[in-house]
């Protein structure tokens, strides 16, 4: 066949193509149209919700609502979409929704490119203001001065374990967690250049650092490791000096036009944070829910265990326990108690009134929707 006849025939099955997708693509057309109908009646009933939460000042935001919307997506979900996508897609069409109520501000560890942001915007989608904070003490501040309506602080890594500076602050100030997110963290060697000839030392926060301590070990021993305050911060770094590289996100490399030297650096594969959302307000049952609480006991034989004894006693799971000095030169320590469902549940709300009385300190730091993962 001839060159002539071989751009004849392409033209022609090009041509049947477009024959069999014009009408296909009418009918989306139609759909799109119906969607833009069907989502601008939901945006006005929102607005509707926005006028009656603001009569009885109620927050705009109720993560245990949209948590319970979501499983509902999956459950009515027909297919072909997954259950993934349509969900990620409602988030987006809630978050939009909730914007014309009101702008939630959202403090999260900047700068722009972390992974904080990354679950800032997975939690709340993308019609927020989000607020970077050079520090978990900033962001704690700017929800408690009201700068912020919430806060997104990672507390819990599943290789390097918790998050010390945010257990404090938990303790310290007076906020309580509305929800929580757990996504994949995965590290990448971030450089101007994907020569490494010139690089001699690599930035990234202290738990990157360790996340990625065995990958270094082998792949660049010669690179001075050097922790800085975020990872985010080491890729604005590394953009401007060819003698540094970073430890960062994808999304960090994209935002700061840095090459990817090497992907997926980190030593545990399965590598996630847990981060949790910080605010005012307290969530009512969802359905899936976690409460958190602080707790200490006097310093004597069998104390702890008998602080635990009432979550046996009324069948309430304990799904994580974490201890940190009391920090008062006593060798005294807090106890950060994860416990499954709801506070105004009735078999944790008695097993709560007898850890309040036996305990010698105790705080709810909030009851709220678990994450999924």
């Amino acid at each position: 066949m001839t060159k002539d006849n071989q751009e004849k025939q392409r033209q022609e099955e090009l041509r049947q193509e477009e024959l069999r997708l014009a009408p296909l693509r009418i009918k989306i057309d139609e759909v799109d149209r119906q969607l833009i109908e069907l989502l601008s009646r939901r945006a006005g009933l929102a607005l509707e919700v926005g006028h009656v939460k603001q009569d009885f000042g109620s927050a705009v935001f109720r993560p245990e609502r949209e948590r319970q919307i979501l499983e509902k997506i999956a459950q009515i979900n027909p297919g072909p979409l997954k259950n993934h996508g349509l969900q990620a897609i409602w988030l987006e069409i809630m978050s939009a929704c909730r914007a014309i109520e009101e702008q939630l501000t959202v403090a999260y560890l900047g700068p722009a490119g972390t992974f904080s942001e990354d679950a800032t915007l997975q939690f709340f989608g993308h019609s927020i203001e989000l607020m970077d904070c050079h520090s978990l003490d900033d962001v704690f501040r700017s929800v408690q001065a009201g700068r912020a309506t919430y806060g997104v602080v990672p507390i819990e890594n599943s290789s390097e374990g918790a998050i010390s500076r945010t257990l404090d602050l938990l303790l310290d100030t007076n906020l309580i967690i509305s929800g929580e997110i757990s996504i994949p963290i995965e590290h990448a060697l971030l450089s101007v250049s994907t020569d490494l000839s010139q690089v001699k030392q690599v930035l990234a926060h202290a738990q990157a650092l360790a996340q990625c301590q065995e990958w270094l070990n082998v792949h660049a021993p010669h690179l001075q490791r050097q922790a800085v305050s975020s990872n985010a911060q080491a890729a604005k770094l590394a953009s401007v000096d060819p003698e540094l590289a970073a430890i960062a996100s994808l999304g960090a490399a994209k935002h700061y036009g840095l090459q990817v030297v090497h992907a997926a650096i980190q030593d545990d594969v399965h590598n996630r944070t847990r981060f949790v959302v910080i605010g005012q307000h307290a969530c009512a049952p969802s359905g899936h829910d976690q409460t958190s609480l602080i707790l200490s006991v006097a310093n004597e034989p069998g104390a702890v265990y008998q602080l635990l004894a009432p979550l046996a006693k009324y069948g309430v799971s304990m799904t994580r326990l974490e201890s940190r000095p009391a920090r008062r030169g006593t060798w005294e320590y807090h106890f950060y108690i994860d416990i499954e469902g709801h506070q105004s549940e009735v078999h944790i709300a008695s097993a709560l009134q007898e850890l309040r009385s036996m305990a010698a300190f105790y705080k709810c730091v909030g009851s709220y929707p678990k994450s999924k993962i």
